[in-house]
């Protein structure tokens, strides 16, 4: 089991076989995915947004910037 210690400023230091395995270097970003209650799994983020386009097929219908912005901001509001 690897481990790492956080900082008093919140920092940890992801141990180089870990980075290894995930295959990340210095300014390259990870999210941490919470996938159960108090549980989380760290998730190497270098994929270019870009390689998302095509991935759900042609939109079905145009949508405009202030209804996407509309929708974003309800669903803000409700948010916890």
């Amino acid at each position: 089991m690897t481990t790492a210690t956080v900082t008093s400023k919140g920092q940890i230091t992801i141990p180089v076989d870990v980075r290894l395995r995930l295959q990340v270097e210095a300014g390259d970003r990870v999210e941490f995915v919470e996938v159960a209650p108090g549980r989380f799994e760290i998730v190497a983020a270098t994929r270019s947004v870009t390689s998302l386009k095509g991935m759900f097929g042609k939109a079905r219908k145009a949508v405009s910037i202030e209804n996407m912005n509309r929708a974003i901001s309800r669903r803000g509001s409700s948010a916890r």
